[in-house]
């Protein structure tokens, strides 16, 4: 994972539109499921269900411990997937082991395991974590 010290960079305007934004996991997989089955990717493959993991946790973890979705982008390029969720909280996610009193932990391994490259980069109102999920 590449983590980008706070920029004066922000999330695009397309990335920010409020109308646009999934308001929960089920709604940002269904954006995702639109944009692979567009590009011919069938939805019961690995390669969907791989993206739709990772769509899955990555919008999860920003409305749970993010504040919320702030940025949402889907777009297929070069045989890539490249999805990107903002949220309004700056600090990077961190690896954690789940216990018996605060189980999980394991969402931000698996995108980083199944994600061909993972950036996070910090701006003014929160951070954007960006990823690459090869389609072929």
């Amino acid at each position: 994972m590449n983590t980008s010290p706070a920029s004066e960079e922000s999330p695009s305007p397309d990335e920010r539109r409020p109308g646009r934004l999934p308001e929960s996991a089920a709604a940002a997989r269904a954006r995702v499921c639109e944009v692979l089955r567009l590009a011919g990717v069938g939805l019961d493959s690995v390669t969907a269900a791989d993206a739709l993991l990772v769509t899955s946790e990555l919008v999860t973890n920003a409305i749970r411990h993010g504040g919320g979705v702030t940025a949402f982008r889907a777009d297929i390029a070069d045989d890539v997937l490249l999805l990107s969720i903002g949220d309004a909280d700056p600090r990077p996610p961190a690896a954690r082991t789940g216990t018996v009193e605060r189980p999980g932990g394991y969402g931000w391994p698996l995108v980083q395991r199944l994600a061909e490259r993972v950036d996070c980069r910090t701006h003014p109102n929160g951070k954007t974590i960006s990823t690459v999920l090869r389609l072929a």
